[in-house]
């Protein structure tokens, strides 16, 4: 490369590097010189020399000349005067000299005169431009977005509960998260707060179910002092090994986790023992946690019907409304001497109109189009929270947040299971029990997937085209002809339901086909649309809900007959037992959604 090629390369554009290639529409990055060009003249421009030599008329002979002598003195052997016309007039492709951004402009050489600079289309500069800025933005966001999530994933706790806890996470089916909220005193942060030797009770429970269309969800509250009895519960130890820590009966829930070395899959069982429903997953936080998410979303807004001043907790706010954040949020969800009763019940409810008032920020746009304030928000969550080891990692619970985001705020149900003050307390009420005649009803509601609010029409006639399977003529017993599986619940419960069937129902044309291929959460009854008759006498029989009835093909037996097949799920509570579920959900005291500002009193 001579002088000249050096210099055009030291002083190139950037934007000259980014290429406009035909045949992709898309702008490269081009760093290599333009090749030499052919020796092949292209169309004359104005002002260049004729094939013979001669100048064109109205042109200065000086700058021709000057050019041919310029060339002559750069070269060992003089040119013809055709090659140094073509020596002299870069060819059309190379781009000329550029100075860099607040240099002067060049002074020509002595003895020659400059030559007119060519205008430079602005509409090209400008894709140019923007084609390279694009692509280290993207490259760099790239990079950054790796990196964010490396660090994202490295603050992530987890604990391996064993079969407590789901592998994974279906974007597809409805899912129920045990929210765990402990009383630990330990970490940087929490010294100062009560009993500093506190193992970690589960202090706060919420169990969220997200509904299986996204339409809703239902934020269900268990009390601290819930009188339950906690099962078994096979616990992971340091080594790797399985330790079964026995149960124990007529005990507080919050006593399900930390009490003798009990991890959250003790909680998340005993969650199922008293309700019926099987969390899928769990996420715990300590007292940081509060203080960490309300600072990395700008505070939380509170209203107050009047006045506190609690010596206990150090909430000091005048009545009305207040943006709370850190040490002072924390101190909020503490408090349970100035609200209601001074009870734990009371202070759940001022819990759930903070938890509210904290989706409804996540959700706001000033948050959600902040990207400081989201890595903020992500890196305070992933710090503040333990899960299980099917959610551990980040996209995991990218996925998760995103499915739940679906869900509008109107039409997620904070609510608490129904409870009665316990009479072996005796006159001064420590304790509660589930109530029996309130509570079954808001278990089966939420395991039955139907929410708490109404949800869009579009749904509801979904629900009604379910319900419509089971209208319409019905097959004597003895012509329905169905295979049995056992998809989910216990051991023999397929040959336990043939026996049914048969000796107590008349259903003979059944047989036992083992076990499903897969875990199922709810009992189905498969069948071709000419059975519709016999699948709506089994369901009358069984009790099966109109979602439970699946229209699709029948199978053949044995003896080459069709016949319908019948997968009982983890619902399964024997044979006989109805298992139709509710359609419409009760209301249940001191109910809100989340969409609503309410008041702590």
């Amino acid at each position: 490369m001579d002088a000249q090629g050096r210099g055009r390369a030291d002083n190139i554009d950037p934007a000259d590097q980014w290429v406009l290639n035909p045949n992709t529409g898309e702008y490269e990055l081009r760093l290599t010189p333009p090749a030499p060009q052919p020796s092949v003249p292209g169309p004359r421009r104005p002002g260049a020399q004729s094939p013979n030599g001669d100048v064109p008329s109205g042109r200065s002979t000086d700058a021709s000349s000057g050019r041919a002598a310029d060339a002559s003195s750069r070269r060992s052997t003089g040119p013809s005067g055709r090659q140094q016309a073509r020596e002299a007039a870069p060819a059309r492709t190379v781009p000329g000299p550029r100075r860099r951004r607040g240099t002067p402009p060049e002074e020509p050489p002595p003895g020659r005169r400059g030559r007119r600079p060519q205008k430079k289309s602005r509409t090209k500069k400008v894709l140019v431009w923007t084609g390279g800025t694009m692509a280290f933005v993207l490259v760099g966001a790239g990079c950054a977005g790796y990196l964010v999530l490396k660090h994202l994933e490295g603050n992530i706790s987890s604990t391996d509960v064993g079969s407590a806890a789901k592998n994974g996470f279906s974007k597809d089916e409805a899912f129920n998260i045990l929210i765990i909220g402990t009383d630990k005193r330990t970490g940087k942060g929490n010294e100062g707060y009560g009993d500093k030797g506190s193992v970690g009770h589960a202090d706060t429970n919420i169990l969220l179910h997200v509904s299986k269309d996204r339409t809703n969800a239902t934020a269900l509250s268990i009390p601290r002092d819930l009188i339950v009895d906690v099962p078994d519960c096979p616990t992971k130890q340091p080594d790797g090994s399985t330790k079964v820590i026995p149960g124990t009966e007529d005990v507080r829930f919050n006593t399900s986790l930390g009490q003798d070395g009990r991890d959250a899959g003790c909680t998340m069982r005993t969650v199922k023992e008293v309700t019926g429903i099987e969390p899928d997953h769990f996420m715990m936080a300590d007292f940081n946690a509060v203080k960490t998410l309300t600072t990395a979303v700008g505070g939380v807004e509170v209203c107050l019907k009047h006045a506190v001043d609690d010596p206990d907790s150090h909430l000091k706010l005048s009545a009305g409304s207040h943006k709370i954040a850190g040490e002072q949020a924390l101190a909020f969800v503490r408090t349970r001497h100035s609200f209601g009763n001074q009870g734990d019940l009371d202070r759940i409810k001022v819990q759930q109109q903070f938890l509210s008032s904290l989706m409804r920020k996540m959700a706001s746009s000033d948050t959600l189009t902040n990207p400081a304030k989201l890595y903020d928000l992500a890196d305070a969550a992933t710090k503040a929270l333990t899960v299980d080891k099917g959610i551990s990692k980040v996209n995991t619970l990218k996925d998760m947040a995103l499915e739940l985001k679906k869900v509008p705020t109107k039409n997620i149900t904070f609510l608490t299971v129904p409870v009665l003050d316990n009479p072996a307390d005796g006159p001064v009420h420590k304790t509660v029990i589930i109530d029996p005649n309130k509570a079954p009803a808001v278990f089966s509601t939420i395991q039955n997937d139907v929410s708490f609010t109404e949800v869009k029409k579009k749904q509801q006639q979904a629900k009604d085209a379910e319900a419509a399977r089971l209208k319409g003529s019905q097959s004597a017993a003895s012509e329905v002809r169905v295979r049995v599986l056992n998809g989910g619940g216990p051991d023999g419960a397929a040959q336990e339901t043939l026996t049914w069937l048969q000796n107590t129902e008349g259903v003979l044309k059944s047989e036992n086909g083992g076990n499903a291929p897969e875990k199922i959460d709810k009992t189905t009854l498969e069948y071709s649309p000419d059975q519709a008759p016999q699948a709506r006498k089994l369901a009358a029989l069984m009790g099966l809900a109109g979602s439970a009835l699946k229209p699709g093909e029948s199978v053949t037996n044995a003896q080459g007959l069709p016949e319908m097949t019948l997968t009982l799920g983890k619902d399964f509570k024997g044979a006989g037992v109805p298992l139709t579920g509710p359609t419409k959900a009760p209301k249940v005291e001191g109910q809100s959604t989340a969409d609503k500002v309410q008041c702590a009193s």
